[in-house]
């Protein structure tokens, strides 16, 4: 594997927070959190499903083990995360292929994925990849895709507070819901809509659901 000269937001950060970052998410309610995530996904089997931003892979693998028929990949560009991400898998007893790489250069052909996943990962991107990156969703997405996100909601507001000491106020700047919802709506994918919410110690959490719509981002006309 070749690793990218780009640059990203750890999962917790910075990399000595990620011994720390499992064991701390779990506490503060993330693994309910994920739950109802994936509770949202009607997932069927022989669906294939991507995890953008997979970091240690705990959705992932979370997805596999309550779906084992449905063929699990996750993403992310941090290759230490990565690494905890397949020892997790492996020590669960679950088969889940994870990928280096960045979701604005989805390293897979179009029409690959029936639902693509995100979970705290949408306020690690810079202002100008999350659009390319929703862009890059829509484009995986086979016919009748659907995209779930959960996420850290905008920069305000006393339940944010956490949030906002983990990482700084312009990475969740765009977590707005109207900005999200915007940004999906730029991105070609229909239906997009805020479908809930969680108040948790680390702040305010949104649920967002969005379609493929007709079909990959190429439709002929």
């Amino acid at each position: 594997m070749v690793e990218s000269s780009r640059t990203y937001l750890p999962a917790a950060g910075c990399d000595w927070r990620l011994p720390l970052y499992d064991p701390f998410v779990k506490l503060l309610g993330g693994d309910a959190a994920r739950r109802a995530l994936l509770d949202q996904a009607v997932l069927r089997p022989g669906q294939r499903v991507l995890d953008v931003g997979c970091g240690t892979g705990t959705l992932a693998t979370l997805i596999k083990q309550l779906h084992p028929e449905v063929e699990v990949v996750g993403l992310d560009p941090d290759p230490k995360a990565l690494a905890r991400a397949r020892r997790k898998a492996e020590r669960a007893a679950v088969s889940v292929q994870f990928d280096h790489g960045f979701g604005d250069e989805l390293p897979y052909p179009e029409a690959s994925f029936d639902r693509v996943f995100s979970s705290f990962m949408f306020h690690h991107l810079p202002a100008e990849e999350k659009g390319s990156t929703l862009r890059e969703v829509r484009r995986v997405f086979k016919t009748g895709g659907e995209f779930y996100m959960m996420d850290f909601e905008g920069p305000h507001g006393v339940h944010g507070l956490l949030a906002r000491v983990l990482h700084a106020k312009k990475t969740l700047a765009d977590n707005a819901e109207d900005r999200v919802l915007s940004l999906m709506r730029e991105a070609g994918l229909t239906d997009a809509k805020k479908v809930g919410r969680r108040t948790m110690l680390f702040g305010g959490v949104a649920y967002y659901r969005a379609s493929a719509g007709l079909g990959p981002s190429t439709d002929a006309v």
